[in-house]
């Protein structure tokens, strides 16, 4: 029967609100797209750049991404005056490989990257007179997308990226664009995890404080109660931008409340739905971490060391760390509580 004017009018209506919603998604996803990339390319202190190039002489990577409580204290601006500041912690990063041999290490470390990632790995090295440290966490590409989709059961590394992260070296433009859509799918899945876990409607900063306890409670972390706030701190804006475009890009952005309130478009058994998946992803977050321990005794390169470091940090006490103990640090071990017990640490 063929259609009245009226009818084809009504579906030429329809097409084209679809089409400016689609426009509308496509242009918030460009948004988000746009604020990860400068985040990206911001540029980091000249020591971290050259610390980086020195880590990975020798390697193949694809690239470097510098993230986590130092990323902080160099977005303030506090290491550019004063770049000791980088010395006091542990400065993290992300080696992003296109196949596990790309980065120099024996087979069974490789074997364990592949099959229960990341490997991680502990180094010092004095640039420009700064003793730096750092844990170098280390993924192949494939892993990285896998790992930052929100179907992923592990939440432990898109809840890392969905935070301020830097890319402080990279092999070329296509390495760039892989990297970056990782850490863009990053965002999208914390902001879509945010919607589920977080209120019906509240403040941007709402979600992500939700988001995040849900996180770390899916990990074998001990955090404070602000340390959820605390990763949001200064940087409400660019998380308050990400998280409304991210939510129109997924189609998610509900009415605006009053107050600057948001009311992500979930409904009731969509929310059910996402409970019960995340209840799934609690269950196995920290038998998965325990693992991650378990694996970490065997391939922990550099863990000696770090282990030193952060009991002298901690307690004070220095322990002697002899190259047998480097290399055989479980069979070590005991010696090394037996030193602690005597220098009173257990009992402070």
């Amino acid at each position: 029967m063929p259609l009245s004017a009226r009818d084809r009018d009504g579906e030429a209506g329809d097409a084209m609100t679809t089409s400016t919603q689609e426009q509308g998604r496509l242009d918030a996803a460009g948004v988000v797209a746009r604020i990860i990339a400068s985040e990206l390319t911001t540029p980091v202190p000249e020591v971290v750049t050259a610390l980086v190039e020195t880590l990975i002489a020798g390697a193949r990577p694809l690239g470097v991404l510098f993230y986590g409580s130092v990323v902080r204290v160099v977005s303030s601006g506090d290491a550019a005056a004063d770049p000791s500041l980088l010395s006091e912690g542990v400065l993290d990063f992300y080696v992003i490989v296109e196949h596990q041999a790309d980065w120099p290490r024996g087979r069974l470390a490789r074997v364990a990257n592949a099959i229960l990632p990341p490997n991680v790995e502990y180094h010092e090295q004095m640039i420009d007179g700064l003793m730096l440290r750092a844990k170098v966490a280390i993924l192949s590409l494939r892993q990285f997308r896998r790992l930052t989709r929100s179907g992923s059961r592990d939440t432990s590394v898109w809840a890392r990226f969905s935070q301020p992260v830097r890319l402080v070296w990279v092999r070329d433009a296509d390495a760039a664009d892989a990297i970056l859509r990782c850490v863009v799918r990053a965002v999208g899945t914390a902001a879509f995890w945010a919607a589920r876990l977080g209120p019906d409607r509240g403040v941007p900063d709402t979600y992500w404080d939700a988001l995040y306890r849900q996180t770390y409670g899916a990990e074998l972390r001990v955090e404070t109660k602000d340390r959820p706030r605390q990763l949001i701190g200064g940087e409400e804006e660019r998380f308050r931008r990400l998280l409304t475009a991210s939510w129109a890009a997924g189609g998610l952005i509900g009415a605006a409340q009053e107050n600057g309130e948001l009311a992500p478009a979930v409904s009731a058994a969509g929310r059910s739905s996402a409970l019960r998946r995340w209840r799934t992803r609690l269950r196995l977050g920290r038998p998965l971490n325990v693992a991650r321990l378990m694996k970490a005794a065997f391939t922990f390169a550099g863990g000696a060391r770090y282990l030193v470091w952060k009991i002298e940090r901690h307690s004070g006490v220095r322990v002697p760390l002899t190259p047998f103990a480097e290399r055989h640090p479980l069979l070590s071990a005991p010696a090394v509580v037996f030193r602690l017990m005597r220098a009173g640490v257990f009992s402070r």
